[in-house]
């Protein structure tokens, strides 16, 4: 490539593996949702505008964001050899201008302002205007770039653009072809799909009532289905809220949106996929079901949004999640759901939520609060206390049951749930323990159905619950 003539560089998929704007959306959305909905709405058709507006509404943190490797090289490279490597982008002036000095590129800059949307036709011209025809080299990554390639000398094509790269070569041009793209793996890791063990919880209510059915059971499958697909469009939406604080998290920078593996535009797609498809499922099965998964989802945006940051708040809603998917089983499967059952299970998925937190809180590096929480490692005695009352008042509401006519009707043999419930403590606390140690994963739930001596304390309670049921017998004679 000739080495006197300039380098010039889009931004969005191109220098950095995300894009701007779509990036300042979600910041906006995490700062000020009504503020960023009442712009995106008024601005609609003037992106340039949209775009100035989300940009005073939350700075962004434009030196977190993950670069191109290739290109950041190739601009490395050709600083190093004096040539001059100049920004040009449909993004911001302001965001595009930080980028360069972020990464010593030239102060001079090509981008959009509040009167102009540099995008197309509209970047050929002005660099045209600045470097004349074929004056410069250009490197982009989406088909609107051709109107420039169209009039720079030399082709830098981020990503595999086949037709278009011929019709380039075909007028003479250069073409260079760096990787780009993302790959269905890294969607997959990105939809959590190791999450979806959670909603097993829909199974909870059948087991209470001892309806093992296909009849009941098949209901509650499909709902797990809704509900997993529920859940993996709110994990996308959390993920896009949260791109700056994953980027500053130990391990979480390595998520997909925040590290650019997988574009912002795929996840917004398929995360409303996701969510249609769960609401359509959910109403084919029942409307109270259809109501209650509408409640997750807007429970979950109500904690993806805000309530994540807000300290206990953020526990209590933790635990209600869980809570509604057990009331959401009992809806699939259409089951009765006893008040003591609901009562039961809400302090321990309280001490659940603790665990959750100090469990982060006991593999954080300094005292500092957590990215995008309302916890530091100070608080850690006063979440274990919190999971100590979850516990008692978890065990506490277990034997009361006990002594209930409820208990005696369904479990003959009720001394068994008394023996069961030292191991149904034991794995309590347990959990607590090893969230201290910082031991487990950062979600309990999902760390239990991973952990074999958990597991093997559970199933010998259930077992010790079904003999007290006399389901042992009814199963299998004598």
């Amino acid at each position: 490539m000739a080495d006197a003539k300039p380098l010039v560089l889009d931004v969005d998929g191109t220098f950095l593996k995300t894009d701007l704007l779509l990036e300042n959306f979600w910041a906006g959305l995490g700062r000020d949702p009504l503020a960023t909905l009442r712009a995106s709405f008024r601005h609609l058709r003037r992106p340039e505008r949209l775009k100035a507006a989300l940009a005073e509404i939350a700075p962004l943190r434009t030196d977190l964001m993950p670069v191109n490797p290739d290109i950041k090289a190739l601009a490395e490279g050709s600083v190093a050899a004096g040539r001059e490597v100049v920004l040009a982008s449909a993004s911001n002036t302001a965001l595009v201008e930080r980028v360069a000095r972020e990464h010593g590129l030239s102060e001079r800059v090509f981008a959009s302002t509040g009167e102009i949307n540099l995008k197309g036709a509209a970047k050929a011209g002005v660099l045209v205007e600045a470097y004349g025809e074929q004056g410069f080299d250009y490197a982009g990554n989406a088909p609107v770039d051709a109107k420039v390639w169209d009039h720079a000398e030399n082709v830098i094509m981020v990503g595999k653009q086949p037709s278009l790269a011929a019709r380039l070569a075909a007028k003479g041009r250069n073409v260079v072809t760096f990787g780009g793209g993302w790959r269905f793996a890294d969607l997959a890791k990105a939809l959590r799909p190791h999450q979806w063990v959670k909603n097993a919880l829909l199974l909870l209510p059948l087991l209470a009532a001892h309806q093992f059915g296909l009849d009941a059971l098949l209901p509650v499958l499909v709902g797990i289905v809704a509900f997993s697909f529920a859940a993996s469009s709110i994990y996308i939406v959390n993920d896009l809220l949260d791109l700056e604080a994953d980027r500053l998290h130990r391990t979480k920078r390595r998520r997909p949106f925040a590290a650019g593996t997988v574009p912002i535009g795929v996840g917004m797609v398929i995360g409303v996929a996701l969510g249609l498809s769960s609401l359509i499922l959910a109403a084919a099965l029942n409307w109270a079901f259809f109501g209650i998964v509408v409640l997750y989802i807007l429970t979950s945006l109500a904690y993806s949004l805000k309530l994540k940051r807000m300290r206990w708040v953020d526990i209590v809603v933790l635990a209600s999640l869980y809570t509604i998917r057990v009331i959401a089983g009992a809806a699939a499967g259409e089951v009765a759901i006893t008040s003591a059952m609901l009562v039961f299970v809400f302090p321990v998925f309280i001490t659940l939520g603790c665990v959750k937190r100090i469990t982060e809180l006991a593999k954080a590096e300094d005292d500092a609060r957590l990215p995008g929480r309302g916890y530091g490692r100070p608080d850690r005695h006063d979440l274990l206390n919190v999971a100590g009352i979850g516990v008692f008042g978890a065990l506490l509401i277990f034997f009361i049951y006990t002594l209930s006519p409820q208990a005696e009707a369904l479990y003959p043999d009720r001394w068994l749930l008394w023996a069961a419930t030292p191991f149904l403590a034991h794995w309590l606390i347990r959990m607590v323990r090893l969230g201290w140690q910082g031991k487990m994963d950062y979600d309990p739930i999902v760390f239990a159905a991973r952990d074999r001596v958990g597991l093997g304390v559970m199933l010998f309670t259930m077992s010790l619950m079904f003999w007290a049921a006399g389901l042992w017998q009814e199963w299998f004679g004598g």
